[in-house]
């Protein structure tokens, strides 16, 4: 970790105990969170963020988030990105009983993994997911509870993949544990719909934003996973990892295209007008 910063202590050392036990973050995974990419020591739409960790908080009821002490966090740790990539986590917690709620922002390096996956290409397995159907189910909420979501990406790891992808009892792709799915037919760019209760990925939107300037129509919807594997190319989007591409998901081979190569392009351009 390269730098910690937490309400009511500015920044504190990364080795420093700062979540009280009591509180539900540790005990029921009871907190909101949201990680996104800092691009040349500025963060990647962090409003878009923090309105998205604003509605994650009010889905598992926490305490309104504070923006502004959050954002204050946020300009704390900033500097030690040294005008470099990183990666920036806030996280919001209810804190112990009775208060006061905790928020914290952690920036640490971008691992270096990701472009060495990129490169090749990442391989995928489809494993059963809940679809988020109704609102008990939190969907579109980023909470903590992530132990389903790590078990599947051990799952995936264990079958000798990189990545999961959930889908449903009847076949529905939805996401991945910790990404958005997307593949290509021709010149259009399907992506499951956020109607299935799926996370509204801030990246998401942005490749949705720059699609047609890259020659691609986006078509979002509930499809089933022979599309995908049917499908010219596909890849994966997410705030750290970027565009990733999906050389093969279950063992079936997918073939590399444009599509990946020119979004992940045109997500670092949008970054840099940032």
């Amino acid at each position: 970790m390269l730098a910690l910063a937490v309400t009511g202590q500015g920044l504190v050392d990364p080795q420093e105990p700062v979540i009280h036990a009591d509180d539900d973050a540790l005990l029921r995974g009871r907190a909101a969170f949201e990680t996104l990419k800092v691009y040349a020591g500025r963060p990647f739409r962090v409003e878009a963020h923090l309105d998205r960790l604003t509605t994650s908080a009010e889905g598992v009821g926490l305490p309104p988030v504070e923006r502004l002490r959050l954002q204050v966090l946020v300009g704390l740790v900033l500097p030690k990105a040294a005008r470099g990539d990183a990666v920036l986590r806030l996280v919001w917690t209810g804190g112990p009983p009775g208060g006061p709620p905790a928020g914290l922002a952690l920036l640490s390096a971008v691992p270096d993994w990701i472009d060495e996956v990129r490169a090749r290409g990442a391989q995928a397995v489809s494993l059963l997911g809940v679809r988020a159907a109704v609102p008990w189910l939190l969907p579109g909420v980023k909470s903590t509870s992530y132990a389903v979501n790590m078990a599947a990406d051990a799952e995936a790891k264990r079958r000798g993949a990189d990545e999961a992808v959930f889908v449903d009892g009847d076949g529905i792709v939805l996401e991945g544990t910790v990404t958005n799915i997307w593949w290509r037919r021709g010149e259009t760019l399907f992506t499951p719909s956020l109607d299935l209760g799926i996370l509204a990925g801030v990246t998401r939107s942005a490749l949705v934003e720059v699609a047609p300037s890259c020659g691609y129509r986006v078509e979002e919807g509930a499809y089933h996973l022979d599309e995908l594997l049917g499908a010219d190319e596909a890849f994966t989007s997410s705030s750290v990892r970027e565009v990733m591409p999906l050389v093969g998901v279950d063992s079936r081979p997918l073939g590399r295209g444009p599509a990946a190569e020119a979004l992940q392009q045109a997500l670092r351009d949008l970054a840099a007008k940032v």
